[in-house]
């Protein structure tokens, strides 16, 4: 079916220039821009919500994982700086063991930091503001500008039009590689055949009102018999009673939807994900509230404000990370950050969850962060070039905050130099910052509170 086109002539002004811009202020994106601007470049950092933090803050998903390897301390750098400023405004009470997936057939032990996402907001623009960076909220990036192979800018949208701004080298932190795939960058090869495939996505919803401590002391075996009635029932949607608390132990950030066959690279699948997600919230909330001590008197306190998503694009890059190199641990020369799982795949269509934890922290080496057909233009979050399992292992938060301040200071030497950077030079900066880019680094280990 041929579809009518409409021919436009624009005349788009150039409004700025800047040696890094950054596209997306999620945790891997607000890590970019301060690790750029920290290295002398002049840095702007566009986002079209209305907070830094992204998943974690107006996605709620109230925890940030990844930062252990089981016992072994795999992330430093800012992420540990921004960790430390949550707890200083007291909203988080630090690191902690967690049973990950409770309610599940195979649960499994991690270390995590759970947060007051509003908390994390207030924090996020203070680490901002202490780089000197600008930040422009309310503002989408709608195409990258191109020319020769080489991403010399973007083409922004917001309240008062359109404009173009230039840039040195921009950093895709956009999590769906957007600017990326607007650039005509090659993506990794599909590994699925339709959008049923896809890893399912997960409304976040925080209920207040809830006797934390009687849930926690229920014996895990009961949990799971709870979650799997309510599967039965068809009133919960996977085989999840997950849920953190902040500070004062008196409410619920729940990971409890399940939202599956979605294509979140088009608005309509979102848009009904979004819908579908907020009539699983009511279903669960009843069930919780009548089946599950605890929750008898909980009440509904706030929805994130956009559905979590766990998959879409990914680049093709200089090299793609495998699961075969994660569970091997196979050393990098230019690896620039370290991963500690678990390897997270929720499954397609289905209530249940595949979870394992490397034995070892695994290395990501630089070139994943790299396009391998367009210049100027750095790849951080979940959309760098790896395997679909890989990508399980490596997408999560505090992953991607160690990726990101990496892709900070690639993007600075290069705004810097006109060429790209060597490893050397990227793994020396992030370690002088007390950033852990290889296995030799890691030996830190958590000490139980």
């Amino acid at each position: 079916m041929t579809r009518p086109v409409l021919n436009e002539v624009l005349e788009t002004p150039y409004t700025d220039e800047f040696d890094v811009v950054v596209a997306g202020g999620g945790a891997s994106g607000l890590m970019a821009a301060v690790s750029a601007s920290r290295m002398g470049a002049r840095t702007l950092l566009i986002e079209h919500a209305n907070c830094l933090g992204g998943t974690g803050t107006y996605g709620m998903v109230a925890q940030w994982i990844g930062f252990y390897n089981r016992a072994t301390r795999v992330v430093g750098g800012m992420a540990g700086e921004l960790a430390d400023r949550v707890v200083a405004l007291n909203g988080s009470e630090g690191f902690r063991q967690y049973l990950m997936a409770e309610a599940s057939e195979q649960p499994i032990p991690i270390v995590h930091f759970a947060f007051n996402p509003e908390i994390v907001k207030i924090a996020a623009d203070a680490l901002a503001a202490s780089a000197g960076l600008a930040v422009r909220f309310h503002t989408r990036v709608v195409a990258p500008v191109v020319g020769g192979q080489r991403v010399t800018g973007v083409v922004v949208e917001d309240i008062a039009g359109r404009s173009a701004i230039r840039a040195r080298v921009v950093v895709d932190a956009t999590g769906d590689a957007a600017v990326a795939w607007g650039a005509g960058a090659a993506m990794a090869p599909s590994e699925l055949t339709t959008a049923a495939h896809v890893q399912p996505c997960t409304l976040m919803f925080r209920l207040s009102n809830v006797d934390v401590a009687r849930f926690r002391a229920i014996p895990r075996e009961t949990k799971r018999a709870l979650a799997l009635q309510g599967i039965r029932e068809g009133r919960i949607f996977w085989e999840s009673l997950s849920f953190c608390s902040t500070p004062g132990n008196t409410d619920a950030i729940c990971l409890m939807s399940r939202v599956s066959g979605v294509d979140a690279t088009h608005a309509a699948d979102l848009s009904r994900a979004e819908v579908e997600g907020r009539q699983q919230i009511a279903s669960i909330l009843a069930f919780l509230q009548e089946a599950v001590p605890g929750f008898e008197k909980a009440t509904l306190a706030a929805i994130a404000g956009h559905i979590g998503v766990r998959e879409t694009r990914r680049i093709a890059g200089r090299y793609t990370l495998t699961e075969e190199d994660i569970l091997s641990f196979k050393r990098f020369p230019d690896s620039i950050a370290l991963g500690a799982g678990p390897m997270d795949i929720h499954e397609t269509g289905g209530t249940g969850i595949s979870l394992h934890v490397p034995a070892q922290p695994f290395e990501i080496p630089m070139r994943c962060l790299q396009p391998a057909s367009v210049a100027g233009l750095v790849v951080t979050g979940r959309a760098i070039s790896a395997t679909r399992h890989a990508n399980g292992g490596a997408r999560h938060m505090a992953t991607a905050m160690a990726l990101g301040e990496a892709a900070g200071v690639m993007a600075a030497l290069e705004a810097a130099s006109g060429q790209s950077p060597g490893a050397d030079a990227v793994r020396g900066a992030l370690r002088a910052r007390g950033g852990l880019v290889s296995t030799d680094d890691a030996t830190e280990t958590f000490a139980s509170h």
